[in-house]
């Protein structure tokens, strides 16, 4: 009987645990959320590195990224993505093609540059997890799980500088064995910026090949 009450008491306070490192995870989240959103913009300059040693994988290259609200602008991988709100225009110097989409905001598991710091309010449990220390900063990792059993994401972890509540990376490990890990080198905000930034020019590529996607 001593044996039953003592393993009920143990699986209770794991479960009190859990739930009260949940909740710390929770709000430091919600300070980076909301020290984020207080800008009015927020200029990125990354590192992108994918890889994947099963599939002998390994690509690593820089990235930036202006985001305003919902609207952003993403160099990568010699890509130009550009979301004005309403619409994505994906240009590809390289096959002069212009692909023109909405964007998906309805699928949870996909981290565009700005859900980046907002994504895990949906579809994700998460806890806290390890504490690094980078170059004398402080670094609080959280771990998150999609709560979708199909989704090809295994975890994020997201890397915080516990001191000014930015993202320093973030790492997408995917159930393939894919790992993309995004860090952070530079992050400014409230840049002075073009009011037309965010604004597709069709004039500027004029012989691309457009695809328009319903």
């Amino acid at each position: 009987m001593k044996k039953l009450l003592l393993l009920l008491f143990m699986i209770q306070l794991s479960y009190s645990m859990s739930a009260q490192d949940a909740t710390a995870a929770k709000k430091l989240l919600n300070e980076v959320n909301a020290k984020v959103v207080s800008y009015n913009n927020i200029s990125i300059d990354f590192k992108y590195v994918l890889r994947n040693a099963n599939e002998n994988i390994n690509k690593e290259t820089r990235g930036d990224v202006v985001i305003e609200g919902e609207k952003y602008l993403l160099n990568i991988l010699g890509v130009t993505r550009i979301y004005d709100g309403k619409t994505l225009y994906t240009i590809s110097p390289e096959d002069e093609e212009i692909t023109i989409s909405k964007n998906n905001t309805e699928d949870i598991n996909t981290i565009t540059p700005s859900k980046m710091l907002s994504f895990y309010k949906e579809g994700y449990n998460y806890a806290m997890d390890i504490v690094q220390n980078v170059g004398g900063r402080k670094i609080q990792y959280v771990k998150l799980t999609p709560t979708d059993n199909n989704s090809e994401i295994k975890q994020v972890h997201l890397g915080i500088d516990a001191q000014t509540k930015h993202i320093y990376n973030l790492i997408e490990i995917g159930k393939n064995g894919t790992q993309i890990t995004l860090t952070v080198n530079s992050f400014k905000t409230n840049e002075p910026i073009s009011k037309t930034l965010f604004t597709f020019d069709a004039n500027k590529y004029k012989g691309y090949y457009i695809n328009k996607l319903d």
